[in-house]
């Protein structure tokens, strides 16, 4: 029987408290002053939080595990600097620690990082480190683009993150590439810096040669791949006109796209462009797009339902539910084989 893991989830409905730090720590970093400590925050108040939102809605839905990570929207690497960044990520991770503690059939966690625009990836480091060797994180989200929609960091193929990627391969854990809040506002944050930089980022990877460096480097492309799938052809024929080889072993033995397209005609065309051993199921839930489709009578972020109905082999199926999120986190089978799964 498949296992439905849904490989991207935000705790989007973390307790008040957390949130209410955030801002007091802001504001502390704005005026000079130190932030208060951060608040206690009670199990139960963890437990209602998740059993009446992400929980509630993954066995509605018939989902059974999330790969669960800090709300992406509010990383907000723009903002302070590298100890603001280093405190928030820390508080932030750390909750979603006490999620996976309290629900470990359910929930698996993977870590925000302390990036910062003017700040190495030392503290970066560290933090994986700590989130995979110390909470059992299986995995990161990376922000291309910490200052937050201008665009103006290294590409991903550049050598400034390669300290990074090395730990990674160190500790065999993927990473989403996930921006967070836009500060520029002609870049709306969900629906035009997200799937830009999903875009700009694959652009990045064709151009370069990341993955003769790091051959066992491994990346989630999230919101469907961005723009790629549906312009397949284009990104086909730029490698080309680059003198780069073809797509499926220049990037795409490393790269795989998950299912946040939120209508059946687009996961209907992910699956038709797109090899099933690189798509894996997500719903973002509960995230960018909450509400029911008119046309439908569906949430537009009950991914489920568009898999179930693609015309594809059972097999094909397991791979997209179950089996290439067994390969893309290798910790996460390590788990699930202990729980003989």
């Amino acid at each position: 029987m498949t296992m439905i893991i849904d490989c991207h989830g935000h705790y989007t409905t973390a307790p008040p408290q957390h949130d209410a730090w955030r801002d007091a720590q802001k504001a502390a970093f704005k005026a000079g002053e130190t932030p208060p400590p951060y608040p206690a925050i009670s199990d139960d108040e963890i437990r209602e939080t998740i059993e009446a939102n992400q929980l509630k809605l993954l066995k509605e839905r018939g989902a059974d595990m999330t790969i669960f990570s800090p709300r992406a929207s509010t990383m907000a690497h723009h903002i302070g600097d590298e100890d603001v960044s280093k405190a928030w990520s820390r508080v932030s991770n750390d909750l979603i620690a006490r999620v996976c503690d309290l629900y470990p059939e359910t929930f698996a966690g993977v870590c925000m990082l302390p990036q910062s625009p003017k700040a190495d990836l030392q503290g970066s480091i560290a933090e994986l480190e700590r989130c995979v060797t110390g909470l059992g994180f299986i995995g990161c989200n990376l922000n291309p683009d910490p200052g937050g929609g201008h665009f103006a960091f290294p590409a991903l193929t550049d050598r400034y993150w390669y300290p990074f990627y090395e730990k990674m391969v160190e500790l065999d854990v993927p990473a989403m590439i996930h921006v967070s809040g836009s500060c520029n506002p002609a870049l709306h944050a969900t629906g035009a810096f997200y799937i830009a930089a999903d875009t700009i980022a694959f652009m990045q990877l064709i151009q370069g040669d990341l993955f003769k460096d790091f051959p066992s480097l491994r990346f989630i492309i999230p919101h469907g791949g961005g723009a790629v799938p549906y312009h397949w052809g284009r990104y086909r024929g730029l490698a080309d006109m680059l003198k780069q080889p073809s797509l499926d072993t220049h990037v795409m033995n490393n790269v795989w796209f998950d299912t946040c397209v939120y209508h059946q005609p687009g996961i209907d065309l992910l699956a038709e462009v797109i090899d099933t051993k690189n798509i894996l199921f997500g719903s973002e839930m509960v995230g960018a797009v909450r509400g029911v489709d008119p046309q439908t009578g569906q949430y537009f972020d009950d991914t489920k339902r568009y898999v179930d109905a693609l015309p594809v082999t059972s097999e094909q199926k397991h791979a997209i539910f179950e089996g290439n999120a067994r390969r893309v986190f290798p910790r996460l089978d390590a788990k699930l084989k202990e729980r003989g799964l």
